[in-house]
């Protein structure tokens, strides 16, 4: 059974990534998704709260896991047993980062990148955006997955230091 790895911070995870995950199941047994911790980014859920949150969007679906990682993602790759790592991607700039990111990958880990377009409905979105949106009280229910809508909910209200 061969094994893709999705990675990102996923802060949060939204209908866009849940897009691609749907699309990568058909061509491969397992999907791992690696939600990234990075120490020099601020985000609005904690490592645990987006790893828990994802995997009650795939609770029924047990060929998907949910796993958090602070290391490179070739060393994620290896202990997950991927084969594949997979991207999306949704504009040039996109394309040009993870073109980079996957060089690294190869040099490093001898594993592929897969990257996959985002579909035209979802190409604006993202999780910056989601986090905006509701930095000014808009509504972005529809940027997530409908799993997903009640967990964010329960942060719409920030503190202090979330608005700054």
């Amino acid at each position: 059974m061969s094994t893709a790895l999705f990675l990102g911070t996923f802060d949060p995870f939204t209908a866009g990534h849940d897009n691609i995950v749907r699309r990568i199941l058909p061509l491969f047994g397992r999907v791992v998704i690696g939600v990234g911790i990075n120490p020099d980014k601020h985000t609005l859920f904690s490592a645990e709260e987006r790893v828990e949150a994802i995997r009650k969007i795939y609770a029924d679906e047990e060929r998907v896991s949910v796993v958090s990682y602070e290391d490179f993602a070739v060393d994620l790759a290896q202990r997950v047993g991927a084969d594949v790592i997979v991207k999306g991607i949704r504009s040039v700039q996109d394309m040009e980062y993870e073109r980079v990111q996957a060089a690294f990958n190869k040099r490093l880990g001898g594993i592929e990148t897969l990257l996959l377009f985002a579909e035209p409905q979802l190409e604006c979105i993202s999780s910056s955006a989601v986090r905006t949106l509701r930095k000014f009280g808009k509504d972005y229910s529809w940027m997530l997955p409908g799993k997903a809508v009640e967990k964010n909910r329960s942060k719409d209200h920030p503190k202090k230091e979330d608005k700054e």
